[in-house]
């Protein structure tokens, strides 16, 4: 993807790639507020809340650089050279590979479930985290698959100025596969795009209660840009003390 922009802009890639992992820039990349971190809530072993910090730090700090060198030769930044969903693809990519690179969870295998893996060494089990990003805020899981499992939802924000973007909403949760006969996920099938006629792949996305259970697994939280306490809730027992439906 980053070598087709680079053929369109005609620019050298591994040039441009070098620039952007210099840490001589102009302006401070982006942070995570570590005050945003809600520490009670349940994470998958044995990854921590430093753990999620540097690697949203680092994914942030990825794409800062990355602009930094395109706004530097006369270009814009990324994000106006890719569709929104590429652009999301391409943040959960960068995502996993920090996650691999600064945590416990490594790469699992390319075009493989779950994106990472760890050893819970309580347990002495493997565990899986399939990763997902997206500028639409408190939104649900969607897979291929809807496998059982870890999953990570992280919402981020892009600067209009400098194309940077900053992650306001990370959300974890333990689904229940779709085989299973309370499964959190739902087959929406493929669809076609009516002014398009693209059509979809297959795809699940997360019930009611599969996408309240995310958000009761909400370890992120910028309450100054979020607001969560219009959000539906649909569960089957009491709301978890851990959860931010607990506190409204």
């Amino acid at each position: 993807m980053l070598d087709s922009i680079s053929r369109a802009l005609q620019l050298d890639l591994p040039k441009l790639v070098q620039a952007a992992f210099t840490e001589e820039t102009f302006s401070p990349a982006p942070n995570i507020n570590p005050k945003f971190f809600r520490s009670d809530v349940p994470l998958p072993r044995p990854l921590t809340v430093d753990h999620l910090k540097d690697a949203l730090n680092e994914t942030q700090r990825i794409i800062h650089l990355i602009n930094v060198s395109l706004i530097n030769i006369g270009a814009q930044p990324l994000v106006h050279y890719m569709q929104g969903n590429n652009f999301s693809g391409l943040i959960s990519n960068l995502l996993c590979n920090s996650f691999s690179k600064l945590t416990p969870f490594k790469h699992n295998s390319h075009q493989a479930y779950p994106d990472l893996i760890a050893t819970d060494p309580s347990a002495r089990r493997t565990v899986g985290l399939e990763v997902k990003t997206t500028i639409k805020v408190g939104k649900g899981g969607e897979s291929h698959n809807g496998h059982s499992g870890w999953h990570l939802i992280g919402c981020f924000q892009i600067a209009e100025d400098t194309g940077d973007i900053v992650f306001v909403h990370v959300m974890l949760g333990d689904l229940k596969g779709h085989q299973a006969a309370d499964s959190d996920w739902k087959y929406v099938g493929s669809r076609v795009n009516a002014a398009t006629g693209s059509r979809r792949t297959e795809t699940y996305i997360t019930t009611a209660e599969g996408t309240t259970k995310l958000r009761d697994g909400t370890v992120y939280l910028d309450a100054n840009v979020v607001s969560h306490q219009r959000w539906r809730q649909a569960r089957k027992g009491k709301v978890p003390p851990h959860s931010i439906f607990s506190q409204s």
